[in-house]
């Protein structure tokens, strides 16, 4: 499945769009979308920020916590809205009900959370 990101850095006045692909969620509508399909996508999202952001790095590590996200409805579908410290995306659409992604991602960030306490 490939669909599009806009990105918006920081400091910057206009939008980048990037084609990203999920190999393995491909064969499944969103609505079916397994826990890691859900990880596969919003670590794509986060890198294509670092991307945009960062293009010649070359180590990059994806941790799943730290931002804000929102699942939206639009006119074609729902999109996926994440905000990080250096600027926001916005992917999709998808063809997916807004309250089933939207406890999807919850669980995969739960499940990505620390068990124990952290300070900050």
């Amino acid at each position: 499945m490939t669909f599009d990101v806009e990105i918006v850095l920081r400091e910057h006045d206009h939008a980048v769009t990037h084609q990203l692909a999920l190999p393995g969620a491909g064969q499944r509508s969103p609505d079916e979308w397994t826990d890691e399909d859900v990880e596969q996508l919003l670590k794509a999202i986060l890198l294509a920020i670092d991307r945009t952001r960062n293009p010649e790095s070359e180590q990059r590590y994806v941790a799943l916590r730290g931002f804000s996200w929102i699942v939206e409805p639009t006119s074609a579908g729902v999109v996926i809205a994440i905000e990080i410290p250096m600027g926001a995306a916005v992917a999709g659409p998808f063809t997916a009900e807004q309250a089933l992604l939207d406890r999807k991602i919850h669980r995969v960030l739960a499940a990505a959370s620390p068990h124990k306490p952290v300070v900050h």
